[in-house]
C-alpha cells in the first residue's frame, strides 16, 4: 500500500497502533490508582497528572480528527472548528483547578471526552482504525475519571 490509498473501512489497526495506545492508556490508569489508594499526599499531584494527560490526549484526538478533516479536498471548517472543543474544554477544566470543585472539573472531562468521541464516531469519511483506537482511549480515560470522581464526591 502506498502512502497514496486510503485506508479501508474495514481495516484493523495494526499492533504497532494498539501498543502506542496502550501506552497512551497507561498514565489514566497510573494516576486513578494512585488518586484512589495512594497516601494522601499523592492525591493532588496524581488528579493533576490526570487532567493534564486528558487535555494532552484531547488535544491529540481532536489534531487527528483536524488532519482528518484538512486532507478532504473541501474541509469543512465547522468539523475542524468542532474538533478543537473538546480540547480547549479539557485546558479549562484543567486550568480551573482550585477555582471549582474537583469534582465538577472531573465530570467536566469526562464529558468532554464523550462528546469528543461522539463527534468522532457520527463523522463521514473516517477510517475505521481511528474510531476503535479513540474508543479504546475514551474508555480508559472515562473509567480512570470516574473511579476518580467517585473518590472526589466521597471526600
Amino acid at each position: 500500500m502506498d502512502e497514496t490509498e486510503v485506508v479501508s473501512r474495514n481495516e484493523a489497526p495494526p499492533v504497532a497502533l494498539w501498543a502506542i495506545a496502550g501506552l497512551a492508556l497507561a498514565p489514566f490508569l497510573v494516576a486513578a490508582f494512585a488518586y484512589i489508594y495512594g497516601p494522601p499526599g499523592l492525591a493532588r499531584p496524581a488528579l493533576t497528572i490526570l487532567l493534564t494527560w486528558s487535555a494532552v490526549v484531547m488535544s491529540f484526538l481532536g489534531g487527528v480528527r483536524w488532519g482528518m478533516e484538512t486532507s478532504l479536498f473541501e474541509p469543512r471548517w465547522y468539523r475542524q472548528a468542532i474538533s478543537v472543543l473538546s480540547a480547549v474544554a479539557a485546558w479549562l477544566l484543567l486550568l480551573s483547578r482550585h477555582r471549582i470543585p474537583d469534582r465538577w472539573i472531573i465530570g467536566g472531562a469526562i464529558a468532554a471526552f464523550l462528546l469528543q468521541w461522539l463527534f468522532d464516531h457520527q463523522g463521514p469519511g473516517v477510517p475505521a482504525r481511528y474510531p476503535k483506537l479513540s474508543t479504546a482511549l475514551t474508555a480508559a480515560a472515562c473509567v480512570s475519571l470516574a473511579a476518580c470522581l467517585d473518590q472526589a464526591i466521597r471526600g
